[in-house]
């Protein structure tokens, strides 16, 4: 996902206030993430963003999610965002991005719209909702998809089933409330990322992480 990375794993943190960003988005970092989502429907995303960007952009590389608009992309541009994430495609948005040398993760559902958003010059694509259509859908679409187009799954991903998107051709994922719910603890959103990262830990490495035997 980025020059950060250490696991492609994009935290999204939806409903998450400006007063919570120093509690949580350095427990997230800690563990390992590298990329951090903030989607536009959260509380205060004007004054959430830009205070993730200038304490923790060195760190991780810091995104909004559910943009729909290029006015949204402009904005965000200017307050130093680096990462645009949509639920949709949106030529309009995903160029735009693009011109002010923005990381952007439209959303497709179908082959049709992945290759709309490839047309618009996207580079990285994400399943959603995956967790509906399953990692043999996901396979299905990566099958058809060039290998140098990343394809994300995001919606719906648990550590459990994170490795089947893995195995199923996804370059990583994007985890949200099984990773973060507006207004729970920092330890629990410790405890959260500390889990996604060993399954993909796991996943790179089965034989130095075997799993437990019940």
């Amino acid at each position: 996902m980025n020059q950060h990375a250490t696991a492609p794993l994009v935290a999204i943190l939806r409903g998450i206030r400006p007063e919570e960003i120093d509690a949580h988005i350095p427990l997230l970092i800690a563990a390992g993430f590298r990329a951090i989502e903030i989607p536009l429907n959260s509380p205060d995303w004007q004054e959430s963003i830009p205070q993730a960007v200038k304490r923790y952009g060195e760190q991780a590389t810091i995104g909004a999610g559910t943009v729909l608009s290029v006015d949204n992309v402009e904005r965000l541009a200017a307050a130093g965002c680096r990462l645009i994430v949509s639920p949709d495609t949106n030529p309009e948005v995903i160029q735009c991005a693009l011109r002010h040398q923005m990381q952007v993760l439209p959303g497709c559902a179908t082959p049709t719209e992945a290759f709309q958003a490839i047309a618009a010059g996207a580079r990285q694509i994400k399943l959603f909702p995956a967790g509906l259509f399953g990692p043999g859908y996901a396979r299905a679409l990566r099958s058809v998809i060039a290998p140098d187009i990343a394809l994300y799954a995001v919606g719906g991903i648990t550590p459990q089933t994170l490795p089947d998107y893995l195995a199923a051709g996804c370059s990583g994922a994007g985890l949200g409330g099984e990773l973060y719910r507006a207004g729970q603890s920092p330890e629990q959103t410790h405890k959260n990322a500390q889990a996604f990262i060993a399954a993909h830990r796991r996943y790179l490495s089965p034989s130095a992480h075997p799993r437990e035997h019940v």
